[in-house]
């Protein structure tokens, strides 16, 4: 008996404490007038476990700061993020290996007349595939002019006779 009229002083104590802050949170409400409170994210993940363990029946009950859907969807998106693997990730796409630089910068210099799909070709032959941009960017980066493509000679008829013209380039 006595344990049973400890139980519900205690229960009605808890009741009491739980009407006080629900008062306490009508009163801070009406102070701020209709302005948005803004939380923190610590504050939102706090918020969100505690909502999402009441449940929304609960919540809808309840004088909340911010709207049962409002707690509930910080909860989803906790969730969400916990479980997106965003630690495992590095901080971009990975480099090109030196090594594959280096070869690029070593075929572009000995044969000045290669283009960026001539060094693609030679190598996917040594069984590296990169792609022609990765190629043009690496040799823009290390100040290395892409090969030109130079016409043949074109003979021009001049007064003393034919002359070879100076070859133009394109680009």
């Amino acid at each position: 008996m006595l344990l049973l009229g400890f139980a519900g002083w205690v229960n009605r104590h808890q009741l009491d404490v739980i009407e006080y802050l629900q008062e306490e949170n009508r009163v801070l409400k009406e102070r701020l007038g209709g302005r948005r409170l803004r939380f923190t994210d610590a504050e939102r993940r706090r918020l969100a476990r505690k909502a999402q363990a009441l449940g929304r029946k609960v919540l809808n009950e309840l004088e909340t700061l911010v709207t049962p859907d409002t707690l509930l969807r910080w909860y989803r998106e906790l969730v969400a993020s916990k479980w997106n693997y965003s630690h495992r990730r590095g901080p971009g796409r990975p480099r090109v290996m030196k090594t594959i630089v280096e070869l690029i910068l070593q075929m572009a210099l000995e044969n000045p007349s290669w283009g960026y799909t001539r060094i693609r070709g030679a190598l996917a032959n040594l069984g590296h595939q990169v792609g022609r941009g990765t190629i043009a960017n690496i040799l823009r980066d290390n100040a290395i002019e892409p090969a030109r493509w130079l016409e043949p000679p074109v003979l021009v008829v001049g007064v003393t006779g034919f002359e070879p013209a100076t070859p133009t380039s394109r680009t």
